[in-house]
C-alpha cells in the first residue's frame, strides 16, 4: 500500500480550481455583448423605479402646508370649471330646446286659426270691418308678430315659388316676367320656415301663354 502523499493531494486541488475559473471564463466570453447590456439593463431597472419613487416622495415631502393647499386649490378650481362648463352647455340645450317647442305651439295655433285669419282678411279687403272688428284683428295680428309670425304676399311683387302658390295663371301685356297679381290667401312664416305659401293668381306676360 502506497503512502498518502499530501503535497500531491494539495497541488491536484489547486488544478481542479484553474479548470473551474477557466470554465468561467469560457462562458463569459461567450455571453454576446447583446445580452451583456440586457443583464445589465435589468440589474439598473429596480434601482431606477427606487429612484423615481423616492424622487416623487421627496418632491411631496417637499411641499410647504402653504404649498399644499395651493395645489388642492388648483384641482378644485380645475373641477369647477369643468363643472361649470358642463353646466353651460347644458342650459344652452335646454334653451334651444325650448324655443323649438315655444315654436312647435305656435305653428300648431297659427295652423288651426287660417281658415279664421283668412275670413278676417277678406272682410278687410271688402271694406265690411267695422272699428270695434278692426281694433280686434289688429290685437291678433300684434300678438302673431310678437311670437315671430310674419305675414306676407302683395300684389305687384315678383313671384316666387318658395313663397308663393300660384293657383292661377293669368296673361297679362304689361307684364315682362312673372308677378303677383292677386293674393287670394295670405303666406305666413316663422323666421325662414314657410307655414303656409301665400296663395295667388299670377300676372305672366302674353307671350307665354
Amino acid at each position: 500500500m502506497s503512502e498518502f502523499n499530501t503535497e500531491d493531494y494539495v497541488n491536484g486541488m489547486d488544478d481542479v480550481d484553474k479548470l473551474a475559473n477557466q470554465e468561467k471564463v469560457e462562458q463569459t466570453d461567450h455571453t454576446s455583448p447583446a445580452e451583456q447590456v440586457e443583464e445589465t439593463e435589468k440589474a439598473s431597472e429596480p434601482s431606477q423605479e427606487n429612484s423615481q419613487e423616492q424622487s416623487q416622495d421627496a418632491s411631496e415631502d417637499s411641499l410647504t402646508p402653504l404649498g399644499k393647499a395651493k395645489a388642492e386649490a388648483a384641482e378644485y378650481l380645475e373641477a369647477l370649471q369643468r363643472e361649470r362648463a358642463a353646466f353651460v352647455n347644458f342650459r344652452n340645450r335646454v334653451s334651444k330646446e325650448q324655443d323649438r317647442y315655444r315654436e312647435h305651439g305656435v305653428v300648431d295655433v297659427l295652423t288651426a286659426l287660417l281658415p279664421a285669419l283668412d275670413d278676417i282678411d277678406r272682410i278687410r279687403a271688402n271694406s265690411q270691418m267695422d272699428d270695434s272688428f278692426k281694433a280686434v284683428a289688429a290685437k291678433i295680428d300684434k300678438t302673431f308678430e310678437k311670437f315671430g309670425v310674419e305675414k306676407f304676399g302683395e300684389a305687384g311683387e315678383d313671384f316666387d315659388p318658395t313663397h308663393h302658390e300660384g293657383i292661377l295663371r293669368k296673361p297679362d301685356a304689361d307684364a315682362s316676367h312673372e308677378t303677383v297679381d292677386t293674393v287670394v290667401e295670405a303666406g305666413y312664416k316663422i323666421g325662414d320656415r314657410v307655414i303656409r305659401a301665400a296663395r295667388v293668381v299670377v300676372a305672366v306676360p302674353q307671350d307665354n301663354e
